[in-house]
């Protein structure tokens, strides 16, 4: 291993001419965001969020004298340019929003083997009604691995990011199949390499895991009520994020043998037909759901538990009602503020980042979709306006949480028990990273959306028909709220 990052020989005229091009896209993009944000200064603080969180990542690298800001700058940036395509663009809105319509459609055929198993009633709780979802879910990614589409639609992203951010061809694998697959199921796309990859890369490939959300259980989140069009987009920006803030964390300061992915395969996972790759996804989902439903009644268990130990120590000390979620409203109010949440929903949805950070994002998830029909209901319970819902999307979007920190160690270090010590040893600082990588691509979206004070207009010539008549109603209770 090197002291420092190793620097291949650019000419200087090269290099001039790389930096000029990057101050000039970046100068064309605070101008534009001037003008866009001159009527809604509230979006500026979510920048602001960018701007912090960056630096502070940089002042905490593993190797601040090895950064290199090739894959930072085009991380960032693609990670912004999908941003403004699904926020902010006709195409983009229209695209995102009738994908994710036919998610929603395609999930509610879970039900027809919900309801012959549990029958109608059962179906309506809980557990009967969500857990399906991902057992489904995970049939059909495995039909669709089967057949090869899931390897070229990952292949063809990882080529992006690779040319684009100059990563490698392994690590950029992992990172792109987190959009689709889980971050133990993601590694297995590399498993032959991982014993050859550098600390670099390895630390990229548990970020990536950390970063982003698997797709069967992004199906869970849709049926809560969670907005799917920005859910997918959520998952879909964290790639490139992933590996942009992984090498600011922790940057290359090795030799990698996977420049180029030539050698690089992914194999077909060794199903003989249709039907074994359907009933393969299935069983494969079993673990899934138990540890799900384990983790569920584990963690709610104690968190009950948790608060009612505070809530007695809070009457000794003469503060009643001391709970776990009230502490965290006020440790992480400051950073909710910074992503651009308005002050009277920061303490709501720093709530929602401890329960994510300490407990898992099912859980999060599961509250804020409570706090949006509460909203859409006209409810007096605690509710959470569009803005904060759509940036608690985003940043609610990722597996970075304790309880997967054992999960991952346990899983990679079965695929290559060689590298059990430096995975250990960086899930740590991987677990922080990915978490900066959800605030950050939370500050996107509090930077790109557009208010509620502009959705008539906005609706009638994107999304929705002119001639509903919804429209005005539906947009004015946003304004109400």
């Amino acid at each position: 291993m090197t002291a420092g990052r190793i620097r291949t020989w650019v000419p200087v005229g090269t290099r001039t001419r790389t930096w000029v091009f990057i101050l000039v896209v970046l100068g064309l993009i605070m101008t534009w965001l001037a003008v866009d944000t001159s009527k809604r200064p509230e979006q500026l603080m979510s920048l602001g969020g960018i701007c912090m969180f960056v630096p502070v990542l940089f002042l905490t690298s593993a190797h601040r004298t090895a950064v290199s800001w090739r894959p930072v700058f085009w991380g960032l940036g693609l990670q912004f340019a999908i941003g403004v395509f699904v926020i902010r663009t006709e195409p983009g809105l229209i695209a995102f929003k009738w994908l994710g319509d036919q998610v929603q459609i395609f999930l509610n055929y879970t039900k027809a083997g919900s309801e012959f198993v549990f029958g109608t009633e059962l179906t309506q709780v809980f557990a009967f009604q969500t857990l399906p979802i991902v057992i489904f879910f995970s049939s059909v990614m495995s039909v669709l691995y089967y057949l090869g589409l899931m390897q070229w639609l990952i292949m063809k992203i990882s080529s992006v990011m690779q040319v684009t951010m100059g990563t490698t061809a392994t690590e950029s694998l992992s990172v792109a199949g987190n959009i689709f697959i889980g971050q133990v199921e993601a590694p297995l796309l590399i498993r032959p390499y991982i014993k050859d990859m550098t600390q670099s890369e390895i630390h990229a490939v548990l970020t990536g895991g950390f970063a982003t959300i698997a797709g069967s259980v992004m199906g869970a989140y849709i049926s809560f009520g969670i907005d799917a069009a920005h859910l997918i987009s959520a998952s879909v920006m964290a790639a490139p994020c992933a590996l942009a803030i992984s090498k600011l964390s922790y940057p290359e300061t090795e030799e990698s043998k996977f420049k180029n992915g030539k050698n690089v395969k992914v194999d077909g996972g060794g199903q003989k037909n249709i039907l074994e790759a359907a009933s393969g996804g299935a069983s494969a989902s079993i673990g899934l759901v138990a540890n799900i439903v384990a983790n569920l009644i584990a963690f709610l268990a104690i968190l009950a538990f948790v608060n009612a130990a505070l809530d007695w120590f809070g009457v000794l000390v003469d503060y009643p009602g001391l709970t776990f979620q009230l502490i965290c409203s006020y440790v992480f109010m400051p950073v909710a503020f910074m992503m651009g949440i308005p002050i009277e929903d920061a303490y709501v949805v720093a709530e929602l980042l401890g329960t994510k950070l300490f407990l898992n994002e099912f859980i999060a998830y599961e509250k804020l979709s409570v706090l949006k029909n509460n909203r859409l209901n006209g409810l007096t319970a605690e509710t959470i306006s569009v803005r904060s819902e759509i940036i608690c999307t985003y940043v609610l979007c990722g597996f970075a949480n304790f309880s997967s920190v054992g999960m991952i160690i346990g899983a990679l270090s079965s695929i290559c028990p060689s590298r059990k010590n430096d995975i250990s040893r960086l899930v740590m600082r991987a677990l922080l990273t990915g978490t900066c990588v959800s605030l950050i691509n939370a500050c996107i979206a509090g930077l790109l959306f557009v208010p509620p004070l502009d959705c008539v207009e906005y609706f009638k010539t994107s999304v929705f028909e002119s001639t509903d008549p919804n429209i005005e109603h539906c947009c004015s209770d946003l304004l109400n709220r």
